[in-house]
C-alpha cells in the first residue's frame, strides 16, 4: 500500500479498540510470510460460519486487524487512525473544536488528565492535572482507549457531560461540564512590573506557533526590557519542530535536543544562533507542561538561557510518526525517543524546576522577582548545566 511519511509529532495522543489476534499455531516459530495467515483463517470463518452475514463489515474487520496489531504494543501513543480517526486527529490539532478542553492519557492503567486547556469548561469545572477520569456519563472508564474516551467526552456545543473524577487526595466527585467551542490562541503577550518585562505565554504548539511567536517578540522593544518570562504551563505540547525552532529563538548556536531512534540512531538538533537579545529569562512550567513545551524548557535551561520555575512538567519523552494512506487512514507510530540537550531522560520523569513554586504560589511573581535579581545580566550564566556535542 503506498503510503506518505508525515511531521513528527510530540504530542499526547489516544490509543485504539483492542481486537486480539488469534494464532492456531501455539510457540511455533512461523516466518513473516506466513506469520498472519491465521488471521485470514480467522476471517474466512467468520465469512463462511457466522449467522448473520449482513453483518459482516470487510472494511471494519480490516480496519480492526490493524488497530489490534498497533494496539498489542501497549504503548499510549502509538495508533492506527481509520479515516474517522484520522479526521478527528486533526481536529484535535486545530486552535478550535467543540468539547470541554482537556488533554488526557492513560497513566497506570487509568484514563487521566494532563492538562486543562486554558480558559476552557474543564478549567472552569476545577479539572485539574492528575485527575483520574473514573466515568463519563455513568460509565465506567475501565478499559477505555483514549480514543472511546476522547469520543464520549467531546460533543456538540450547548451539550453536557459528567464526569466522575477521583483527586490525588482521593475524593470522588461528579462534574456536570457543559460543551462548548474551544478557541485556543497559541500565543498571547503582555508586559508586567511596569512595562519593563515581556511576558509570553505558549498554549499549544501548532503550525503557526512560530509565526506568532515571532510577531508577539516584535511587539516588545527587547533592548529596553529587563527580561522575559515565557509561560509554558498547561501547555500539552504539539510538534517537535514548533518545539526546536521556539527554543532557537533564545538559544545561541547549539544542541537545543537529542533524539534516537531504530532508523537514524542519534540525531542533534540545532539552534542557529538566536534573534532576542540575551536577557535574563524565566521559563514556567507545571505538570501540565507536556511534550512540545518539555523540548523547548528543557533546551533554554540545559544551554543555560534561563531557568525553569514552578512544579516538575509530565514527562512525555517519545515522538511520533504520523504516516497517512490513500484511504484517509494513517499510522502513528512511537519512533523513538527525546532527551534535552544536556542528555537528561524526560520520558516519565519531567523536567524538575530551579526553583519550586507549590500549586498555591504565585510563579509568575517569583519570576518577576527572580529577574528583577538579575537586571543587567546577559545570559547564559553558569547554571550548572554541561552540554557536549
Amino acid at each position: 500500500m503506498r503510503t506518505i511519511v508525515r511531521r513528527a509529532l510530540a504530542v499526547l495522543v489516544p490509543t485504539l479498540l483492542v481486537v486480539c489476534a488469534v494464532s492456531t499455531g501455539g510457540s511455533q516459530q512461523q516466518t513473516p510470510a506466513d506469520l498472519f495467515d491465521p488471521v485470514y483463517q480467522i476471517y474466512q470463518y467468520v465469512e463462511s460460519y457466522f449467522y448473520k452475514p449482513e453483518l459482516i463489515d470487510d472494511q471494519s474487520a480490516l480496519y480492526g486487524a490493524m488497530k489490534g496489531l498497533v494496539e498489542q504494543l501497549d504503548d499510549p501513543y502509538s495508533e492506527f487512525l481509520d479515516p474517522q480517526d484520522r479526521q478527528q486527529f486533526d481536529e484535535s490539532l486545530e486552535g478550535e473544536f467543540s468539547g470541554i478542553g482537556i488533554e488526557i492519557s492513560i497513566k497506570d492503567s487509568v484514563l487521566s488528565v494532563v492538562t486543562p486547556l486554558v480558559g476552557t469548561p474543564a478549567e472552569a469545572a476545577g479539572i485539574i492535572a492528575g485527575d483520574q477520569i473514573l466515568a463519563i456519563d455513568g460509565e465506567s472508564t475501565e478499559g477505555f482507549t483514549l480514543t472511546k474516551a476522547g469520543v464520549r467526552i467531546r460533543g456538540e456545543t450547548g451539550t453536557s457531560v459528567t464526569l466522575t473524577i477521583r483527586h490525588e487526595d482521593g475524593t470522588i466527585v461528579d462534574i456536570p461540564i457543559v460543551r462548548a467551542t474551544i478557541t485556543i490562541d497559541p500565543v498571547t503577550s503582555d508586559t508586567l512590573a511596569d512595562g519593563t518585562i515581556a511576558y509570553i505565554r505558549i498554549l499549544r504548539f501548532e503550525s503557526e506557533t512560530v509565526a506568532l511567536l515571532d510577531e508577539a517578540l516584535g511587539t516588545f522593544d527587547l533592548e529596553a526590557m529587563t527580561g522575559l518570562i515565557l509561560d509554558l504551563r498547561n501547555d500539552p505540547g504539539g510538534l517537535m519542530t514548533a518545539a526546536t525552532s521556539t527554543a532557537g529563538r533564545f538559544v545561541d548556536e547549539g544542541i537545543v535536543l537529542r533524539t534516537n531512534d531504530r532508523l537514524s540512531g542519534e540525531k542533534l538538533y540545532w539552534s542557529k544562533g538566536n534573534r532576542v537579545p540575551n536577557l535574563p529569562l524565566a521559563v514556567l512550567i507545571n505538570r501540565g507542561s507536556a511534550s512540545a513545551s518539555e523540548i523547548a524548557a528543557g533546551a533554554i535551561r540545559d544551554n543555560n538561557m534561563g531557568i525553569l520555575i514552578g512544579q516538575t512538567s509530565y514527562g512525555k519523552g517519545v515522538f511520533q510518526q504520523l504516516i497517512d494512506f490513500p484511504d484517509g487512514s494513517a499510522l502513528k507510530i512511537t519512533a523513538g525517543e527525546y532527551f534535552t540537550p544536556a542528555g537528561h531522560v524526560v520520558n516519565n520523569v519531567g523536567l524538575t524546576p530551579d526553583i519550586v513554586v507549590e500549586e498555591d504560589g504565585d510563579p509568575v511573581a517569583v519570576a518577576v522577582q527572580w529577574i528583577q535579581d538579575h537586571a543587567g545580566t546577559v545570559m547564559p550564566i553558569d547554571l550548572g548545566v554541561a552540554v557536549t556535542p
